[in-house]
């Protein structure tokens, strides 16, 4: 098996993202703990994915501060997966790709599951680009270039 390339040190912020969450397991197991759930057997159960892929992924995800271990909520000897502020920093990106898979990747008359506001259980409204003084963006208004 070919091992893949490393993006860690790629000037593209897109590339070092995909090289920390870029595969489906990682991205799937923060849209789960953001979610709620917590336990090694809950993502399993949930994800079927095998247990040694589960086991690397939520190291990797843990030592990229995606996800923190701390002691079970319920008191007992175990330990759960949290989401860490830079976890949940990943929610608008999740929502973008579900919005982009209901629109695309669906039939009109097919069921999806949506982000919806838990308080209303509407679907959220479209994320948008919006640039600091509040004009909404198209993709031609948008480039990628270097900072510092």
């Amino acid at each position: 098996m070919m091992k893949r390339k490393s993006l860690e040190g790629d000037i593209c912020a897109i590339a070092r993202t995909l090289d920390v969450i870029g595969d489906w397991w990682s991205l799937l197991i923060v849209r789960d703990a953001l979610g709620g759930l917590r336990r090694f057997n809950e993502f399993q159960q949930h994800l079927g994915v095998a247990k040694n892929i589960l086991t690397t992924r939520l190291k990797a995800l843990v030592e990229h501060g995606i996800l923190q271990l701390a002691p079970a909520s319920d008191g007992t000897a175990y330990y759960e997966y949290v989401p860490t502020p830079k976890g949940r920093a990943l929610l608008p990106a999740l929502v973008a790709l579900a919005q982009w898979g209901d629109d695309y990747l669906f039939d009109a008359d097919e069921a999806c599951n949506v982000p919806v506001d838990s308080a209303s259980e509407k679907p959220l409204k479209k994320l948008k680009l919006v640039a600091q003084d509040g004009r909404e963006l198209a993709v031609t208004d948008v480039r990628m270039t270097r900072t510092a």
